[in-house]
């Protein structure tokens, strides 16, 4: 598998609070990818997503190399990784007055040949690319999604909505949080995309995936939505991590 990441601050932002951390691990032919979008102050945001990147891909490397791990308990050390990211932003946000309600977005997991294993929490997204589709993953906890499960607005509604940027479930904010845990197989040439809602509400499902068919490799496919995003101004943090099989 190839696997390629990028952020970028965008053209509105005087800090970047975005995160991405990607680890390839050969012991058990898989990567581990995982993105976090920080809120709070300049200081405080940046210090969460940092802070919940390293917790989350590290807790899971350590248990994929350790001789106790089976593969059956995935999604068992997924969402104890992402509890752990929590609690450690958590703690964190009571050592300084400037930390106080810090929180950070999480989507991220083990991908392998044949399948993705992600978890979420907030508005970042994992998305599948293969041949003939894009398909969004994760479900954003959000407020506008809410008004799309409810029928109150539609898909294209949201991504205009004032009020789009407000998310419903962070890490770090309270003492625990819940995930969301999926799965999906994966075929030769397919790709997951990890992005921060930076790219996603810059740039459309149908673009995604007509960079993703033009597109050579896993670099040329982020650093094309990156661009994409900062020739329309791209008002918040934007990045991309794509692994391609």
């Amino acid at each position: 598998m190839k696997s390629f990441g990028i952020t970028d601050k965008g053209k509105v932002r005087a800090e970047n609070q975005d995160s991405y951390i990607i680890e390839n691990c050969s012991r058990r032919k898989c990567v581990v990818a995982v993105i976090c979008d920080g809120m709070g102050g300049a200081k405080a945001g940046d210090l969460a997503s940092r802070l919940s990147c390293k917790e989350f891909a590290g807790r899971i490397y350590d248990a994929l190399i350790s001789s106790q791990y089976f593969a059956e308990n995935n999604e068992k050390i997924l969402l104890e990784s992402c509890a752990d990211a929590n609690g450690v932003v958590y703690e964190y946000s009571g050592f300084e007055p400037d930390y106080k309600g810090m929180g950070t977005t999480l989507v991220g997991g083990i991908i392998t040949r044949k399948k993705a294993q992600l978890v979420n929490v907030g508005d970042s997204r994992a998305y599948k690319l293969s041949g003939s589709r894009i398909t969004q993953i994760t479900r954003d906890h959000s407020y506008v999604e809410e008004l799309v499960a409810m029928g109150a607005i539609t898909k294209a509604d949201a991504r205009r909505h004032p009020k789009r940027n407000v998310i419903t479930r962070a890490l770090g904010v309270e003492p625990t949080v819940k995930a969301d845990y999926y799965e999906v197989s994966l075929g030769r040439g397919d790709c997951i995309l990890l992005c921060s809602d930076g790219l996603s509400n810059m740039v459309s499902d149908i673009e995604m995936f007509s960079a993703y068919k033009s597109a050579k490799t896993p670099e040329q496919l982020c650093r094309e939505l990156v661009d994409l995003a900062l020739s329309r101004g791209a008002r918040d943090n934007v990045s991309v991590v794509a692994v391609k099989n």
